[in-house]
């Protein structure tokens, strides 16, 4: 019997944890690896790996194509671009501590679409070869220009299909005509709630009475338009974290049930008061205690809470194709299913790059709405864009259900060759995998009630999670 090649990963009491290229994974202890390594495997070994999946017999046979199809399915592959991030104005009203994106003040003038661009806005979106199509308006605060808002959407509710439209605002000022805008079915809308009302002003709007009519407007959304129409997320400065019951309350109090942490972003203005690597040790302590907060707390409570990132990891380990978040896909293509179009109308592969452009630290563009992508500039951002080859990833354990985000590499290092293994990326996700293999080995009822949920399965049982004993 061939095995294909195993990589290994722990060498805690509980032993090692193997993976192969398809993603398929067991633990073992240190006698498996020396028998592994030096070619000894004995009879209940193989048997134990061709059970798995983890070998086969001969090319062709039923379980040499059952690896290759889990493998395929572990590759992110192009699809026809259905996805457009608009930026119709970089003003904004509010003045963010840890804004990323280097907005303009609300009374800037030229940093709205002109006509001309609109005009290429739209005839760009005219020539997408898809029939379904997904909008999301960025900014800046985009109901300062509802009026282009509308052009687009009454445009896309025309040429497309099926078309969806999700606006990123801040929810500060809501009059009459946004919340007619918002009200349409195939509306949604996305905003950042930080925390409890102190937190949130801090961060964000740095006046009590501000952060009172957020929380009324957004409150408002969630009766008027449905939870399911409305998404939040909070900023966290790790520096000074909310507290975790703080947090879950103002997000389960509105019926919300996913927390995403997001960390304060390496871009715009937020990069001027942080090193390259700050806090990375810190943000992994602070994340793992949060998702153990959670764990406890819906074993306790019956709750089924989430931290919206380690739940797409955990699904990413446990089978092929969960990809739905870019920086777990591989290849991680730029410029495919979705582009980003700015202010001024050119193209970004990602929402980072052009904010990296924006503060004048690389131009990441590739292309404009009026001459069309410029494919070649793209094409050698898709050069590295894939962790296959990577002299620090192909020996990892987790390279299976991992990344890349070279738009963060090129932010923090400069370069696209930094050492994979000594990036923000790569130790932010070797912790949170790390964690996910631990909760899953764990063994006890409360890992076992959240995984459960998490993964999206009626219960959690040890047949989920192979150990050769």
């Amino acid at each position: 019997m061939k095995i294909w090649p195993l990589r290994f990963r722990g060498g805690a009491s509980d032993g090692y944890l193997f993976s192969d290229d398809a993603g398929g994974f067991f633990r073992a202890d240190a006698s498996f690896l020396d028998r592994y390594v030096s070619g000894g495997l004995t009879a209940r070994d193989k048997a134990f790996l061709h059970l798995g999946g983890h070998g086969f017999e001969e090319a062709g046979d039923l379980a040499h194509t059952s690896f290759a199809y889990r493998w395929s399915q572990r590759q992110a592959i192009r699809t026809e671009l259905g996805y457009v991030i608009l930026v119709p104005t970089l003003r904004c009203n509010l003045s963010c501590t840890y804004c990323q994106v280097s907005r303009a003040a609300e009374n800037a003038r030229g940093y709205d679409w002109s006509e001309e661009t609109t005009g290429a806005v739209l005839r760009y979106l005219d020539r997408l070869m898809t029939s379904d199509v997904k909008i999301e308006f960025q900014g800046g605060e985009p109901l300062l220009r509802l009026d282009l808002l509308e052009k687009v959407r009454t445009f896309c509710r025309r040429r497309f299909t099926s078309s969806k439209f999700v606006v990123c605002t801040n929810m500060q000022r809501m009059g009459a005509e946004a919340w007619s805008f918002l009200d349409a079915p195939d509306t949604f809308v996305s905003t950042s709630l930080d925390g409890d009302s102190a937190t949130h002003t801090r961060q964000r709007t740095q006046s009590a009475s501000a952060t009172e009519g957020f929380l009324s407007n957004l409150d408002q959304a969630l009766e008027r338009l449905g939870a399911d129409k409305v998404s939040a997320l909070p900023t966290i400065d790790i520096d000074d974290p909310p507290d975790f019951d703080e947090l879950i309350e103002a997000y389960s109090s509105r019926g919300m049930r996913s927390i995403y942490l997001r960390p304060i972003n390496h871009q715009g203005f937020a990069r001027r008061a942080r090193s390259v690597d700050a806090d990375i040790e810190r943000w992994n302590t602070l994340h793992r205690q949060f998702v153990e907060h959670l764990i406890d707390l819906n074993y306790r409570t019956g709750a089924g809470l989430e931290e919206y990132y380690f739940s797409q990891c955990l699904r990413r380990a446990l089978r092929p194709g969960a990809d739905e978040h870019v920086d777990l896909r591989n290849p991680n293509f730029f410029g495919s299913d979705y582009v980003v179009i700015d202010h001024d109308g050119k193209l970004y592969p990602t929402d980072e790059a052009r904010m990296l452009s924006r503060i004048g630290r690389i131009d990441l563009s590739i292309g404009d709405v009026l001459t069309g992508m410029a494919a070649e500039k793209r094409d050698i951002l898709n050069a590295a864009s894939l962790n296959s080859f990577e002299p620090d990833c192909i020996h990892c354990a987790f390279q299976p259900y991992c990344g890349s985000d070279l738009i963060d590499d090129l932010s923090r290092y400069g370069r696209s060759d930094h050492a994979r293994s000594s990036t923000w990326f790569c130790k932010r996700h070797t912790s949170v995998f790390d964690h996910v293999f631990e909760l899953m080995y764990r063994g006890d009822a409360a890992a076992g009630h959240s995984l459960a949920q998490w993964s999206g399965i009626a219960n959690w049982g040890a047949h989920l999670v192979p150990k050769l004993s």
